[in-house]
């Protein structure tokens, strides 16, 4: 129980990786505690695209860019995988759903010596018509919500130290 309780202290945005992709069986390791995530009333609205191929993560890097504002970046750092999680937005927890998913992959990731970060603007992507389109194509239909995107990978150099937390974060009453 301790470890698990320092890996979710030490968890920090990884925002560069090694160009080497995860192992299949980190990455199974890593799915699997997204699909262990708590949701409103056990409906499970959320599901995840898993993209580890370079074509796929580069269009996808210039549609999150577009929406960044700033189409000469790549907003997911150079990571080997990305997995975008969307959720049903006919439930009325989707948007907490797919928020506990994504915690979990990124402290799993952790937990298995694999860099993440949390990478928004999913939710624009996926309501254009580009990113319905992506939809269709993966074989996702009904009326989902980007959440988010968990970019993975190996970390490339030194882990980012922790910003002091705030004051009055806690309030006992």
């Amino acid at each position: 129980m301790k470890d698990t309780v320092k890996d979710l202290k030490e968890r920090r945005s990884i925002k560069k990786y090694q160009d080497r992709q995860i192992e299949e069986e980190d990455l199974q390791e890593i799915l699997r505690a997204g699909m262990n995530a708590p949701t409103g009333m056990g409906m499970q609205s959320p599901v995840m695209a898993v993209i580890q191929d370079k074509e796929t993560i580069s269009k996808l890097s210039k549609m999150n860019a577009k929406f960044l504002g700033n189409e000469s970046i790549d907003p997911f750092y150079g990571a080997p995988t990305v997995i975008v999680v969307l959720a049903d937005k006919n439930r009325p927890t989707y948007v907490e759903d797919g928020s506990l998913v994504m915690g979990n992959l990124m402290n799993a990731a952790h937990a298995l010596g694999i860099g993440s970060c949390w990478i928004h603007r999913a939710k624009q992507e996926f309501e254009s018509e580009e990113g319905r389109e992506l939809l269709r194509q993966w074989g996702i239909e009904g009326d989902y919500a980007g959440i988010g995107h968990c970019i993975l990978g190996y970390q490339d150099g030194e882990t980012p130290k922790a910003k002091p937390r705030k004051e009055h974060y806690i309030y006992r009453v």
